[in-house]
């Protein structure tokens, strides 16, 4: 009689809990990544084209012929780090970190002249994205205020010798340069984004001294120009944004 009672048990358990249902294979296990709200990525700048606009009243040069209009193509040092917030999968925002190099260049014409003017700045952008976060398939828009660290400048007529200057924290740039910029995004992370700098890019206020008249004393180079700026950039979100879990897959099975 014992032996028919645990026989009887052992059939009832095996049709009630099937040992089989919470079966765990090892080879089976699966590696899924949860995204987060809040998380770093980083912001890579690769190509940067800049063009300018002239607004001044008066024209450059005292009227010579003059262009700075062409565009001018960068890739070294065009990086930074966002951090990001995402409300929700579709909605979320960003500020960040970065550093630019940004500048335009100036045509003399008539003296086959050319002058490379450009600033290693900091910036500090602040934006919004909307779309599908986790593809990274996003429109976005924002603005930003970067801040000159270097500023050079360097001067040729073809076929003759270069003149440059090397300035870090110079006076010869406006102190600060705030922006607005638009963009889209397209998985995996490619991204294509223009800003628009108003103010003025040099400093009109700026006074090349000659020590022989004093201090105080002396020309200022950029009188004529009021600069603003056109930049495209072409650059490629990486993200720091998920954590790794071990999902363990359970096998059902149908006791026939």
């Amino acid at each position: 009689m014992k032996l028919r009672h645990l026989l009887v048990l052992a059939l009832m358990q095996t049709a009630i809990f099937p040992a089989s249902a919470f079966a765990h294979q090892p080879g089976d296990d699966e590696i899924v990544f949860y995204p987060k709200k809040l998380y770093l990525s980083n912001s890579f700048d690769g190509t940067l084209i800049t063009t300018a606009f002239d607004n001044g009243v008066l024209p450059l040069n005292g009227g010579i012929p003059t262009t700075i209009g062409t565009p001018r193509i960068t890739w070294f040092l065009n990086t930074g780090f966002n951090l990001n917030y995402d409300f929700s999968s579709t909605v979320g925002i960003f500020t960040g970190l970065g550093i630019k190099n940004m500048g335009f260049i100036e045509k003399i014409k008539p003296l086959d002249s050319t002058v490379k003017r450009r600033v290693f700045a900091a910036g500090l952008p602040v934006g919004i994205k909307v779309g599908n976060l986790k593809r990274k398939t996003y429109g976005f828009i924002g603005g930003g205020v970067d801040v000159p660290l270097n500023y050079k400048e360097k001067g040729y007529i073809r076929r003759g010798a270069k003149d440059k200057l090397n300035e870090w924290f110079s006076d010869r740039t406006a102190a600060y340069m705030p922006y607005g910029f638009v963009g889209v995004s397209f998985a995996p992370g490619v991204y294509f984004k223009v800003q628009y700098y108003p103010n003025n890019f040099m400093n009109p206020d700026f006074v090349e001294t000659d020590a022989t008249l004093g201090a105080g004393i002396g020309a200022k180079p950029y009188s004529r120009y009021d600069v603003s700026m056109l930049m495209f950039s072409i650059g490629l979100d990486i993200r720091y944004s998920n954590k790794m879990k071990i999902k363990h897959k359970e096998h059902h099975e149908t006791m026939m």
